[in-house]
């Protein structure tokens, strides 16, 4: 099936953002692609919790879920929104990063909300604690479609990779792993994390990715690293988008699961053990 993956620089305004990825879509879809992956936190990229309280929407009034749906269903594509920034009714006021599989009627399939929170300080000059504003999930989810069965995931997650093997075991065979991930682990593990969970589970693996120097916040502004990624069931790096924002192309060929897990069935060896 011609998918496609878009590599986006999202800023602040979440209105600004659903007009560019629309267009994308509709290029997409136009070119054939039935099944169309946009990055994480698609809807606003801001580094000051100040705007993002002006600027987010509960799932319930969120324009880009609700503009993401009507396209879908206009264009009878299957969508993953590979997260948005929602705010949540919790009493402590933290946001949810949730990824929503939409299918060709506009109807969400799935939802899930990032369980893994990237609380790190990758460098002397870049500290990150996404859970002082977001509160992570606890459910995995995966969901059936025509086209295979799929298990979701977001950015960090990929570090922890019992999620997958558990996603795997209970029926996945498409990971999907939408990333805003930081240019310096970029360099260093991002390929090698995306590769290792294919080869794991036997699974495809697609992670659209945000890229690029997104709009300053108050003065301030982030970086992400690109080089959105197609990796088929045996490792093989299918797409590697560089740098710059744009579409990107790919089949999905559900016979490459059935064939890499022939050839190295692990899924089915896996043994319990004691200790350490």
């Amino acid at each position: 099936m011609k998918s496609a993956l878009l590599q986006i620089t999202s800023s602040d305004n979440p209105a600004e953002n659903l007009e560019m990825v629309r267009a994308m879509v509709a290029e997409a879809a136009g070119q054939g692609a039935r099944f169309i992956l946009t990055p994480e936190v698609t809807n606003c990229v801001s580094t000051s919790t100040t705007r993002q309280r002006d600027v987010l929407q509960h799932e319930e009034d969120d324009q880009t879920l609700a503009g993401l749906r009507d396209q879908a269903a206009a264009l009878g594509v299957w969508l993953l929104i590979g997260s948005l920034a929602i705010k949540t009714h919790d009493a402590d006021g933290r946001f949810a990063n949730r990824s929503f599989l939409i299918d060709p009627q506009g109807q969400i399939v799935a939802r899930y909300d990032k369980i893994h929170m990237f609380d790190v300080q990758v460098s002397e000059s870049e500290t990150f604690c996404e859970s002082k504003n977001y509160r992570p999930g606890d459910k995995a989810v995966l969901a059936k479609t025509d086209f295979g069965t799929v298990g979701l995931s977001i950015c960090y997650d990929i570090r922890f990779p019992h999620l997958y093997a558990a996603l795997a075991q209970a029926g996945a065979q498409i990971l999907t792993i939408p990333a805003a991930f930081s240019p310096v682990t970029g360099a260093a593990h991002w390929e090698s994390l995306l590769r290792a969970r294919a080869i794991e589970t036997g699974c495809w693996v697609l992670a659209p990715a945000q890229t690029g120097e997104h709009p300053k916040t108050r003065g301030r502004t982030r970086q992400t690293y690109g080089h959105s990624m197609v990796v088929a069931p045996w490792g093989e790096v299918v797409v590697d988008a560089g740098d710059d924002p744009g579409i990107h192309f790919f089949d999905l060929d559900d016979s490459s699961v059935s064939e890499a897990r022939r050839r190295v069935p692990s899924l089915t060896h896996v043994r319990p053990f004691d200790g350490p």
